[in-house]
């Protein structure tokens, strides 16, 4: 899939010159760029929206200490 994307100029600059000085094209890179933070972005995303849940009662917390004694975590 094709994507079209404008950066701004200092960043372009950089990934430019990076591309340049390894040899590798400015496509790896960015490609490199996306894989790393992806699962990121979609972690904080998810939390947001869970938390967003919690606050309006949609959803329920579990102690920490509740966890704990289920898992066999107990100090």
């Amino acid at each position: 899939m094709a994507v079209s994307l404008r950066l701004p100029e200092d960043l372009s600059n950089r990934l430019t010159q990076l591309a340049e000085q390894t040899g590798r094209s400015k496509t790896y890179y960015i490609l490199e760029a996306v894989r790393e933070h992806i699962d990121d972005l979609e972690d904080l995303y998810l939390a947001e929206q869970r938390l967003e849940k919690n606050r309006l009662g949609k959803s329920k917390s579990i102690p920490l200490e509740d966890v704990m004694k289920r898992y066999g975590l107990e100090g």
